[in-house]
């Protein structure tokens, strides 16, 4: 699962480097909106020559939307060997998913990136695609294409958010990728950001600058005293057995609660 990943712009080839060492889960890199149309070739390249150098790293890369002009070509990057994971913007069908999963080398991974109202939709359909890992949501052209007000975006796209969560589980792919946070210069708010993708259950978040991967791999660890609660559920439940009634500070827990409780031990 992939909780922090990093946009970088593929005609600045000087931040690659950079972008690794800031610690993400993953580096994306963007061959779509951050790269101009007449630089799009270039930046291709640059990608195919960093790709060669580094091979092991967790590097990915965003390719430009199945139907455009661009994107026959970028998937002759997907030989790479190096590749980590690709992802594919404007995400809406299986059928698309299977075209670049049939691509792609023996490891790497399949990210749709869900960004139109018929991606969110097709949202099962896409985590059940070949080789998908994980969901991601394009909250920003998500807003746009399904023509949400601005003035209380996040709930406006909760039940957007909610049906990408809910795929992910029946499907069996980790919990997705929650959308970016534009404000760059307000840490408070990457951070409520980050609280509120948990919440909702995402296990992940794009980012847009290094300074908020610190906050991201923070905010959805569990805390200190989620980890010691869930400790104590384990060990009640353990003393009294599979089939015993489990009661601790006055409370009764199920078995869902206990599972969910050695999940979150187990880094799940």
């Amino acid at each position: 699962m992939f909780r922090s990943c990093l946009f970088v712009p593929t005609d600045r080839p000087e931040r690659f480097a950079k972008a690794l060492a800031a610690g993400p889960d993953l580096v994306i890199l963007d061959l779509e909106d951050a790269v101009q149309p007449a630089a799009k070739p270039a930046a291709r390249e640059q990608i195919r020559a960093f790709l060669q150098g580094h091979s092991g790293a967790r590097v990915g890369v965003r390719l430009n939307a199945a139907g455009t002009e661009w994107f026959q070509d970028d998937l002759s990057l997907l030989a790479s060997p190096a590749l980590a994971a690709v992802m594919l913007p404007k995400a809406e069908t299986a059928e698309t998913l299977a075209e670049v999963a049939g691509r792609l080398q023996a490891g790497a991974a399949l990210i749709p990136l869900v960004e139109t109202a018929l991606g969110i939709w097709n949202a099962l359909e896409l985590a059940r695609a070949p080789r998908v890992v994980q969901l991601a949501f394009g909250s920003v052209d998500f807003q746009l294409d399904a023509g949400l007000p601005d003035d209380d975006p996040d709930r406006a796209m909760l039940y957007a958010r909610s049906r990408l969560v809910l795929a992910s589980a029946a499907a069996g792919v980790a919990a997705p990728i929650d959308g970016v946070t534009v404000d760059l210069d307000d840490p408070a708010r990457t951070t409520a950001d980050v609280a509120q993708s948990r919440a909702l259950g995402f296990g992940g978040k794009l980012c847009i600058h290094p300074r908020q991967i610190a906050p991201v791999h923070e905010g959805l660890a569990p805390s200190p005293a989620e980890l010691a609660r869930a400790r104590a559920i384990v060990a009640a439940a353990d003393a009294v057995g599979a089939n015993g009634a489990i009661r601790l500070d006055g409370k009764l827990i199920d078995r869902p609660v206990a599972e969910r409780a050695r999940r979150m031990l187990a880094g799940g």
